[in-house]
């Protein structure tokens, strides 16, 4: 299989933006609550980490047969979003109902959180693996949702024959994205977290 290189993708409200180390900036404040980080592990970085992050992210992986894909997601013009501080019933993890401090309008062209694939091609059948993550002040209204959404439907597009992703038991928010993306759980774990897998043929949208 060819190698898989991260395009612009549109859904209704957002355009998944191929990840650029100018996005840093941004994103070290729209990521910055701890909370997002409770399932996740780590703590916010500070903009500068994040640029050498993303640095190594666009330079790619080192295996040729692994593919690193990461998006910026922005939001668009239509159907905006509303109040940040009030932002999926499903993409919020427990315990985050404050606002940050870089709650502003939620207006076109804001971004408002990652979603990422690595793609293995080493088998006939490529994998890939996915994962997502929204801001605080935007969630509660279906980004991660919208957003997982539109990169499964571009990778099965692409020729990926397989979609994974690994989900703390706890995180009800992030399986509650992961099912309305299409996958179903497991009994599989891997470091105590769930793996998830889009069933043959399943479509999203």
């Amino acid at each position: 299989m060819r190698p898989v290189v991260a395009e612009p993708v549109t859904t209704d409200r957002l355009v998944l933006l191929p990840l650029a180390v100018a996005h840093a900036a941004e994103l070290a404040g729209v990521l910055a609550d701890p909370e997002l980080h409770t399932f996740i592990g780590g703590v916010p970085a500070r903009p500068d980490e994040l640029r050498s992050r993303y640095r190594r992210l666009v330079a790619g992986s080192p295996d040729p047969q692994v593919d690193w894909l990461n998006w910026a997601l922005q939001l668009t013009g239509r159907d905006h979003l509303t109040d940040p501080v009030r932002t999926t019933g499903t993409d919020r993890p427990s315990g985050t109902d404050r606002p940050t401090g870089t709650d502003r309008p939620a207006g076109p062209g804001r971004l408002v959180g990652t979603v990422q694939a690595t793609v293995s091609r080493a088998a006939p059948d490529a994998v890939a693996e996915i994962a997502w993550v929204v801001g605080t002040a935007w969630q509660r209204q279906g980004i991660a949702t919208e957003a997982a959404r539109g990169l499964v439907d571009w990778l099965r597009q692409q020729g990926v024959g397989r979609i994974v992703a690994h989900v703390h038991p706890d995180h009800r928010a992030s399986a509650s994205v992961a099912t309305a993306a299409g996958l179903v759980p497991t009994d599989h774990r891997q470091d105590g977290e769930v793996r998830w897998v889009l069933p043959d043929g399943t479509r999203t949208g």
